[in-house]
């Protein structure tokens, strides 16, 4: 769905919904505040209870702002609206060029399955086929690989392609030596080769696979608005097959939409950047976001890891407006199929975004880019702040049932008195957190009810699945917990990670592998389990979801990686998202692409002529000076 001209209309009112959207949050956050204010003042705030204190309403805010994200997306997207412009949304079939253009398809890649990269990058490829204009695509997959027989099969791999496609598509091969900067250093050489020949570029990561459509009319949004230097679109997960990558995907599906709406909304012009699945004006990129290496060693300096928020900020900062588009649709990606693959890549991201905290007093920068940095780390960070809040709920739940109320009360005491709590305003408290994290799910199910339960495979299907994903979200949320706070404690205690492919093939995890990675998170649950259930048993049945889930961890692992339970699932019709119940015409010849037998004797043509070009290191400590301005001038404000 588009609206009639989303990207030639201002966005009315920005202010005043960025306004509303921050009094809302603070107004909950506020009463969140209160409540555990009044839980803490019962013995007297101690400096200790002013910092947890401090850290619950951080937590408690962040938390806030997803709901009232949620909150507007449902609105709108109930009564179909652009979140920018507002305007009513309708279908617009065939985009229209509105001017000539050149634009690069460009695939940083690192020791992935050549054949699974080719057979998606062909679907793109084709679909672009179907639209006039075509022509002026032309497509780069950019190796980054270090293991030379992966290296080998990409380029024949490509060759082949290059084969099949003929002359109708241009595909290039890249291969870099050592991947200096890892995907940032990539997309970065690219330009300073290449970038000058194309007006845009259109960012895709080893899994993406986007719909001619939705490239043509994201070039014909860049073309009618020359102020915009980014569009992102909403990538939904597919092709999974495990129980665990089916979960996801469904979540993805359900909910990602609704919530990407509700940011447009009041994001506005200051909208993100998540790294693939987007088009980007060529030219403001290579002026305005070449990344600095920052001060000190890894984990957090060194080279900036989690590059997109960056070079959204870096856009943003030099006046380029950076939209959100969630009226496109076919913008698809991967995701882990089973939970430790998922841990793995939230460990790095874990990293990237701590790093975010020493960029929020960069200079220039815009308040929602700074924003953005502090969302993305509190992410990460609110697992751990949890982790707390539950330990010292617990510590007073027991002080309460023993009757004891003075812990280490003795004057030579290391720590203040833990406080006595109220169980009238604990359990209330806890309640409204549960209803902010689940009303969003149960806002996106009533949207798809109402709208599309067929693409879920019919109204019954659809609420027994939700009840299902949400039974799995319970339960492996504190597994979750329990990893988020080792990341974070790895990366303050100087811990660094290494940046490897991802596992993107669906595995079942072996029983061994489970216990290795979940005994720690599973001892945990079993004290903490066996210690409220003697000395706390009212508090045990209410942290039982807690514990469950750290107790089941390593079976949770082993189940969700299943393919065969997954594949059990899809025959009974749960967990279905519209991917499969109708695929869209980009997906369909996904299945049947594959590299010819004769393959093995092609050559990989050479790629383009080099046109060089500058892409200056940008500062966060002095104001920028970009050749490339917006030709009409976006206000900033720091």
């Amino acid at each position: 769905m588009n609206s009639a001209d989303p990207t030639t209309h201002d966005i009315p009112w920005l202010g005043t919904r960025r306004a509303i959207f921050a009094l809302l949050v603070l107004t909950s956050t506020a009463l969140g505040g209160w409540t555990m204010f009044e839980i803490l003042r019962v013995n007297g705030i101690t400096p200790l209870q002013c910092v947890i204190l401090g850290l619950f309403v951080i937590t408690f805010g962040w938390i806030t702002i997803a709901f009232w994200t949620s909150i507007m997306g449902f609105v709108l997207q109930l009564t179909r609206r652009d979140p920018l412009t507002l305007a009513k949304l309708r279908t617009n079939d065939v985009p229209t060029q509105l001017g000539e253009h050149r634009t690069a398809l460009v695939m940083p890649i690192f020791n992935e399955d050549p054949q699974r990269v080719a057979n998606g990058l062909e679907c793109t490829c084709r679909s672009l086929l179907e639209y006039p204009g075509a022509e002026r695509f032309e497509a780069f997959v950019l190796s980054d690989t270090s293991n030379d027989e992966i290296a080998r099969r990409e380029e024949i791999a490509v060759a082949a392609l290059q084969q099949r496609l003929g002359s109708r598509f241009t595909i290039h091969y890249r291969r870099r030596e050592e991947n200096h900067g890892r995907k940032a250093g990539n997309l970065a050489d690219f330009c300073r080769r290449w970038g000058r020949h194309y007006d845009y570029m259109v960012v895709l990561d080893a899994d993406s696979i986007m719909g001619g459509k939705t490239l043509m009319s994201l070039v014909q949004s860049m073309q009618a608005n020359p102020s915009v230097g980014m569009i992102q679109t909403v990538p939904i997960p597919i092709r999974q097959d495990s129980v665990f990558g089916r979960f996801t995907q469904f979540a993805a599906a359900l909910h990602s939409p609704m919530l990407a709406t509700g940011q447009s909304f009041w994001q506005g012009d200051a909208a993100n950047f998540w790294g693939h699945n987007a088009i980007l004006r060529t030219r403001a990129f290579m002026d305005c976001c070449g990344l600095p290496t920052l001060s000190g060693k890894p984990p957090l300096g060194g080279e900036i890891l989690s590059h997109d928020f960056v070079e959204a900020a870096l856009l943003r900062r030099a006046g380029w407006e950076v939209r959100l588009d969630t009226s496109l649709e076919e913008s698809f990606e991967e995701v882990p199929s089973n939970l430790l693959e998922f841990a793995k890549r939230d460990r790095r991201w874990t990293q990237g975004n701590m790093q975010h905290l020493r960029l929020l007093t960069g200079r220039g920068l815009h308040t929602m880019n700074r924003f953005h940095f502090l969302c993305g780390a509190l992410a990460y960070l609110s697992s751990l702040l949890w982790a707390m809040m539950l330990g010292v709920s617990t510590v007073d739940a027991i002080g309460r049932a023993q009757g004891q109320h003075h812990f280490f009360s003795d004057g030579y005491q290391l720590f203040p008195d833990w406080p006595i709590s109220t169980p009238g305003l604990i359990i209330p408290l806890l309640v409204s957190t549960v209803v902010l994290l689940l009303l969003p799910k149960a806002l996106g199910v009533l949207l798809a009810f109402i709208q599309c339960p067929a693409a879920y495979g019919g109204r019954f299907r659809l609420v027994a699945s939700t009840f299902l994903e949400i039974a799995i979200a319970v339960l492996i949320a504190p597994i979750m917990m329990a990893f988020h706070s080792l990341f974070i404690i790895g990366v303050l205690t100087g811990y660094n990670v290494t940046w490897n492919a991802q596992v993107r093939e669906g595995r079942s995890v072996p029983w061994k592998d489970a216990i290795r990675h979940t005994w720690a998170g599973t001892l945990l649950g079993a004290i903490w389990g066996l210690a409220t259930y003697q000395m706390a048993p009212e508090f045990f049945w209410w942290l039982s979801p807690v514990w469950a889930g750290l107790l089941l961890a390593a079976p949770l692992v082993r189940f969700t990686s299943s393919l065969k339970r997954g594949a059990r699932l899809r025959r009974f019709g749960l967990l279905l998202v519209p991917s499969e119940v109708s695929p869209p015409p980009v997906l369909q010849p996904l299945e049947t692409s594959s590299l010819s037998s004769d393959s093995q004797g092609l050559s990989l043509a050479p790629p383009p002529p080099e046109l060089p070009g500058e892409m200056p290191i940008q500062s966060f400590t002095d104001l920028p000076h970009p050749r490339a301005r917006p030709l009409t001038k976006v206000p900033v404000k720091e």
